[in-house]
């Protein structure tokens, strides 16, 4: 069985780190058993989570695990794709994980509001001397991180505005289909469902709580996956 290692739940989510909730979403999606193990980052082989240990072969970052799985249990949910859908997917993976979990990181840790309601509250079940340093440690690290990537150094209503363009692009690609590449679950929904799914709710900020909800077809999607994969057993 494979063991996965993540951050702890919260606000009813599998998990907040949509690269997280990535991995689960991909082991139920191939019905392929594991447990969870919560961990913290600091213990992780790269210095983030998730990893996975498979047999005692240990495997780090969600791209990493995705490619391990489907080498060595086949490729269960992208088998008989045309090459095109292939790139479409490669390519809608991209613009989340490397455009809107920017636009994610900043409304959590860098807003004041999403700050408070958004990461304060994950670390709740630290004892109080630590709760009180351990966040704002965490803050001035990804704050640098979003700043170096670029998206930090624009103003709050720039990077919300470019958010809710990219929700709105995933919409309009969605269209009234099942899922981002047909009637069929395909491992770029894994990613997809997840940011979207944390986009949606976990608490944000004002300025880009909602956004997802202003797209009925993003919201379906969201409750299909849901209610496929998550819906108690």
């Amino acid at each position: 069985m494979i063991l996965l290692y993540q951050f702890p739940t919260a606000f009813g989510l599998p998990n907040v780190s949509p690269f997280c909730f990535k991995v689960e979403n991909y082991l139920r999606m191939t019905d392929e058993p594991f447990a969870i193990r919560v961990t913290a980052p600091q213990r992780a082989p790269l210095g983030k989570l998730p990893f996975i240990d498979d047999g005692g072969r240990i495997v780090a970052d969600s791209a990493a695990i995705v490619e391990h799985l489907r080498a060595t249990r086949g490729d269960k949910l992208d088998a008989g794709l045309s090459e095109l859908d292939r790139a479409r997917g490669h390519v809608l993976r991209r613009m989340v994980e490397e455009g809107l979990y920017f636009h994610l990181l900043y409304a959590r840790w860098t807003d004041d509001e999403g700050f408070l309601n958004g990461a304060v509250p994950l670390f709740a079940e630290l004892p109080p001397g630590v709760r009180a340093v351990v966040p704002r440690l965490a803050r001035h690290t990804i704050v640098k991180q979003t700043r170096a990537q670029g998206t930090g150094r624009h103003p709050a209503e720039e990077i919300y505005a470019s958010a809710r363009r990219d929700l709105a692009a995933l919409s309009a690609l969605l269209g009234e289909t099942a899922y981002f590449l047909g009637d069929t679950p395909r491992s770029v929904d894994a990613s997809l469902y997840a940011f979207l799914e944390v986009a949606r709710s976990a608490p944000q900020p004002a300025g880009f709580a909602g956004a997802v909800g202003h797209h009925p077809n993003l919201v379906a999607y969201c409750e299909r996956m849901k209610d496929r994969y998550f819906a108690p057993k």
